[in-house]
This record gives structure tokens, sequence and C-alpha cells, in this order.
């Protein structure tokens, strides 16, 4: 695989795939790795376990943490990549459904681009194959006019393929996946031929549980898929945790302050998410009311990066509550009329009396009372 987006020899892609980003410790792993590796696998499953949940080898090489959570479900994901059966990530959103996905085909096999993103859009060529019209005009169907889709080629070279928001596809197109599933097969009658997958093929869709009754999957072919459930993150700690490896990776690609600089911020929006996604403050002493919106880690993330920003570019590169304030609005207030009652209510009756939340009360009221 070419990639592109290198400037004297360094990579300057502003999102680089999983298996480019963390090269060395995929070398490290494949180097010290002396399991047994299923065929065409870069790794063995307790290796690409350990480089989704970290860990340190016997050199010194330390795996950092892609995944923040029950060592079970990786173990489970991954020992359903070694069988014959596919993997469904089902979840609310912003469960790192496709940050697993990616890194579990960069460790199985070193590629993580064989991508088909669902929506409602998505055509059946984009599972099957498609053509060149050109080449189909001129010459007729043949090998040459035709154009593999990133399933059909995962087939061939025994990889992993990547669905991702697979309740999104329409239902018809949804089926194409079942001969393939099934009979390891992808039929190409135009040419009375057909594409067998090889050992190491398999398949990884994510789902989001909040789209279920969008295009629910028909029971032929949910039977192809093992379903691993991954969960919101157990505690504030752990949630923590997770904001504050994924905006310390964004905010170095991005030339941000370190994350330390803004650790209390970091704490204090996850209690927030958290107790207006729970309905409860986290002493289970007070019910709040919760927002139309998930307020997800994914979206935490996002409001601390977009924090750092401001602090990094129109303050002293400290994130304080001013730069989270607008954020937390934002990701809160998704309905201006409902969720905006819902947000005043929880200002004034949890974060107003709370002890060394007086700065970030004043900021998020000034923030509310401007929009």
């Amino acid at each position: 695989m070419t990639t592109t987006g290198t400037v004297n020899g360094s990579n300057e892609a502003l999102r680089p795939h999983a298996e480019d980003a963390f090269a060395e410790e995929l070398k490290a792993l494949a180097a010290a790795d002396d399991r047994p590796r299923p065929t065409r696998w870069n790794l063995s499953p307790w290796a690409v376990a350990t480089y989704l949940l970290g860990g340190a080898l016997p050199d010194g090489t330390v795996i950092t943490p892609k995944y923040v959570g029950p060592r079970r479900i990786i173990e489970v994901a991954v020992t359903t990549l070694a069988t014959d059966r596919a993997l469904l990530l089902l979840g609310v959103p912003g469960t790192a459904k496709t940050w697993v996905s990616e890194h579990l085909a960069a460790a199985v096999s070193g590629d993580s681009t064989l991508l088909v993103q669902g929506t409602a859009g998505t055509p059946e060529e984009a599972i099957r194959y498609g053509w060149n019209y050109a080449q189909l005009l001129a010459h007729g169907p043949s090998r040459d006019a035709l154009v593999p889709s990133p399933v059909m080629r995962a087939m061939s070279e025994g990889r992993i393929a990547r669905v991702e928001e697979l309740t999104r596809i329409p239902a018809d197109v949804q089926d194409s996946f079942i001969t393939i599933l099934s009979e390891k097969t992808l039929p190409i009658p135009e040419l009375g031929e057909e594409t067998q997958a090889v050992r190491g093929f398999n398949v990884i869709a994510t789902a989001n549980d909040r789209d279920r009754g969008v295009n629910d999957l028909s029971s032929a072919l949910r039977r192809r898929f093992n379903t691993v459930v991954l969960p919101l993150p157990a505690t504030v700690e752990e949630e923590v945790d997770i904001v504050s490896r994924r905006v310390d990776q964004i905010g170095r690609s991005l030339e941000l302050p370190e994350v330390p600089a803004g650790a209390d911020e970091i704490r204090r929006v996850v209690t927030v998410f958290r107790e207006l996604r729970d309905g409860v403050t986290g002493d289970g002493r007070t019910k709040v009311k919760s927002p139309s919106g998930t307020l997800s880690t994914a979206e935490a993330i996002s409001v601390v990066t977009n924090g750092l920003a401001l602090a990094a570019h129109f303050g002293d590169g400290v994130l304080r509550p001013g730069d989270v304030a607008s954020g937390i609005l934002g990701a809160v207030v998704r309905d201006p009329a409902a969720d905006k009652v819902v947000w005043q209510e929880y200002l004034e009756t949890v974060v107003r009396e709370r002890d060394g939340w007086k700065d970030f009360y004043r900021a998020c009221r000034e923030t509310t009372a401007g929009r």
C-alpha cells in the first residue's frame, strides 16, 4: 500500500492509518511474538490483543493501550476473527467501534484501508464489484474491466474488510453479504466466474445500537456475525483516561499543549457528560434530566480538543473553563428548546453548588446567555 502525504520522508498525514501511526509497536510485537499465528495473520491472537490493550514486551518496548475497557471484550473479538464467523461491533455512538475496528484490522492484516462506509446510498457495487465502463464498452465484460470492492480485495488477498455503519446500508444491499459470509465466495455471473475467499479473510462491521429500526439486519445475516457489544466506560477514571489519551494523540498531531495542562478541565467535562447521560449526579444524591444527545466519550474528546486549540491560539496554552464552555453547550443543546432548559437546570441545581466549580459555572452561564 502506498501512503501519500509524506514530505522529506516524514509522514505529514493529518490522521495516519493505524498501521502507519503505530508501525513501531506493530514491528516490535511481531519480533517478540512466538505464538501460533492463523494463516496470513501478521500477529498471533495474543499479540493482537496486547496491541489493543497495551503492555510491555521483554525488550522493554511499551505498547500503548488503544482500547480501555474489559479485556474479555477484545479477546472475544480477536478470537472471532480467527474463526469463520464475521465480527459485529455494536454500541451507542462514541464507544470506539470504528477505532477498535481499525486497530484490529491493522494488527491482523497490516492494512486497515479495505473499508466500506455504510450510508443510505451505499450501492451493491461497494460490497461486490463495479465496472470500468470505458473498458466495458470497448471490450465487453472482462477481468480488466472489473473494479473490485474492498470486500472482494480482502477475499482474494486473505485480509480483513471493514464495514462501517452496517445498519445504515439498505437491507437489500446488506444481503449481498450473506453468500460472502456463508459460502466464502463472490459470484461474478457476467464472467461465469467467482472469487473465493482465501484463508485470512474476514469482515469487521460496526453498528450503532441507536439505529435499530433504520435498516435492521435480517436474521439470516445476523447469524453470520458474532456480536460484541462495546460498553460506555464504567467509571469516571476510565473515561478520563480514554479522553486524556486520545486528546494527547490528537493534540500532538495538531501541535497543541500537552494534556496535563488541562487535566482538571478534562475531568470536569467527563463528569458533566456522565451525569447528564446517566440522569444522576456522581454521588447519586441528585437526579437530573438528560438531554436529547448521546454525550459520548467521542464528543468529550472533541470538546476538549477544541478547547485546547482555543487555549493554544487565543489564550496562554492552559485549558480553562472558558475554553470548554462553548463546546459543552454545543454538545448538550441539540434541541434549542428542550435541551437548553435541561442544561440551565443542571447549571443552577448542580454546577452552581459544587465546590471549586465557580469559574466553570460563570463561564457556562456567560456562554449560554450569549446563545
